[in-house]
C-alpha cells in the first residue's frame, strides 16, 4: 500500500532568518518540501541550524535553504551540515558574496558565439527555463576571450540570480513556491571531436551545480542527443538517484512535441520550435517574470550591498543653513526632476 500524501501545513518560520516576500508552500505534496514537513523533518531543520550557529555561521540559515541541503542528503543532518560547510568554504574562497553585487561580464556576447547559456521565460509550471547550446563549444577560442575562472564565476553569479530575484518573481506570479528550473541542453553539433571539450567544461560546471546549488533541477531535457547516447544513458542512469532520473528526458532530433508539452511556444526560442524571437536575440534578453514590474523586486543581495555601502560611507558634515536665491531654488528643483 502506498504511503498517504502528506497534508499541507504552513511553513514554520524562524524570524531571525526567514524574511520571505513570496509564497512558501510547494505546488505539489512532497515529503521534505516546504508546507509538507513531518515533525521529524522540522526538528532536523532546527538541529541543522543550531549546529551551524554553534560553529559561527550566520548567513543563509533560512529554512528554505536548509531544507534544500537536507533533501540533497536525505535528511541526514551530519551529511547536510558537511555539504553546507563545504559550500560556505567555497563561497569564501571565491569571494562570491563580494563579487555578486558588482559582477560585470562584458565578454558575454562574444562567449555566447561559442556557448550560449541563458534564462528565457518560464515553463508551464512557472519555473525559469534555462538553455545551454553545446555544439559550438571551442575552449581554445573561448579562452582567448575570457578565462575558465571567469566563466565559472559567471555561472555561479547566475545561480545566485536564480535564487534571487528569478525564483521569487516566478513564485509571486505562480502563487506558489517555486525552487527549481526547467533546463534544456542542446547537443546539436556535438560530434566525436568535440566531446572531450564539451565534457571538460560541463564536468566543472556540474560539480559547481551539484555541490553548491542543490535541489535546483525540476526537469532536464537533453535534445538532439547524438547517436549511441541512449545506450550510454541506460548505464549512467543506474548510478543516479531514481528521483533524479525521473527529471531527465533524453530526446533526439524529434524532441519538439515533448518539449512543447512542458514549455509554452511563446517562451521557447524559434530555433527550438517555439515562436519567440526577442529583439537582439533570445539568448541576451533575460525574459521572464523577474523583468516584469508586477512581480519583480530587488534582490536581497542588492539591498544588503547598498546598506553596507551606506554604512561604510561617512555622513557628510552638516552644511550651514542657507537661504536659496530664486535662481538657486529653480536649479535645485530642476536637479530633483532630473
Amino acid at each position: 500500500m502506498a504511503a498517504p500524501e502528506p497534508s499541507p501545513s504552513p511553513l514554520k518560520l524562524e524570524p531571525k532568518y526567514d524574511d520571505y516576500d513570496f509564497p512558501t508552500t510547494a505546488p505539489t505534496a512532497q515529503s521534505g518540501h516546504a508546507g509538507y514537513l513531518t515533525p521529524e523533518q522540522e526538528a532536523q531543520v532546527f538541529q541543522l541550524r543550531m549546529l551551524l550557529e554553534s560553529e559561527g555561521y550566520t548567513e543563509r540559515l533560512d529554512t528554505l535553504t536548509l531544507l534544500r541541503f537536507l533533501r540533497a542528503r536525505k535528511f541526514d543532518v551530519t551529511l547536510s551540515k558537511q555539504m553546507f560547510v563545504e559550500c560556505e568554504t567555497w563561497r569564501k574562497t571565491t569571494k562570491l558574496d563580494e563579487l555578486l553585487p558588482t559582477w560585470d561580464y562584458p565578454e558575454k556576447k562574444e562567449v555566447f558565439n561559442y556557448y550560449p547559456q541563458y534564462y528565457h521565460g518560464t515553463d508551464k509550471d512557472g519555473r525559469p527555463v534555462y538553455i545551454e547550446q553545446l555544439g559550438g563549444i571551442d575552449l581554445t577560442a573561448m579562452y582567448k576571450i575570457t578565462t575558465a575562472e571567469r566563466m565559472l564565476t559567471n555561472l555561479a553569479v547566475e545561480y545566485e540570480r536564480v535564487a534571487d530575484p528569478r525564483l521569487p518573481a516566478c513564485s509571486r506570479k505562480a502563487g506558489t513556491l517555486l525552487e527549481t528550473c526547467c533546463t534544456i541542453m542542446d547537443f546539436k553539433g556535438v560530434g566525436l571531436t568535440k566531446i572531450p571539450q564539451v565534457y571538460s567544461y560541463v564536468k566543472q560546471a556540474s560539480v559547481l551545480s551539484q555541490n553548491y546549488y542543490p535541489e535546483r533541477l525540476g526537469h532536464l531535457y537533453l535534445i538532439n542527443t547524438p547517436w549511441g547516447f541512449s545506450s550510454v544513458w541506460s548505464v549512467i542512469k543506474g548510478w543516479l538517484d531514481p528521483v533524479t532520473v525521473k527529471k531527465i528526458h533524453i530526446l533526439n532530433s524529434s524532441y519538439q512535441k515533448e518539449l512543447l508539452a512542458q514549455v509554452p511556444a511563446e517562451n521557447l526560442p524559434k530555433q527550438f520550435s517555439g515562436t519567440c524571437e526577442c529583439p537582439g536575440g533570445c539568448e541576451l534578453s533575460d525574459k521572464g517574470p523577474w523583468r516584469e514590474a508586477e512581480w519583480a523586486k530587488p534582490a536581497k543581495w542588492e539591498k544588503q550591498s547598498t546598506t553596507k555601502t551606506e554604512e561604510a560611507t561617512p555622513a557628510p558634515a552638516p552644511a550651514a543653513p542657507q537661504v536659496a536665491t530664486e535662481p538657486e531654488a529653480d536649479g535645485a528643483a530642476a536637479a530633483a526632476v532630473a
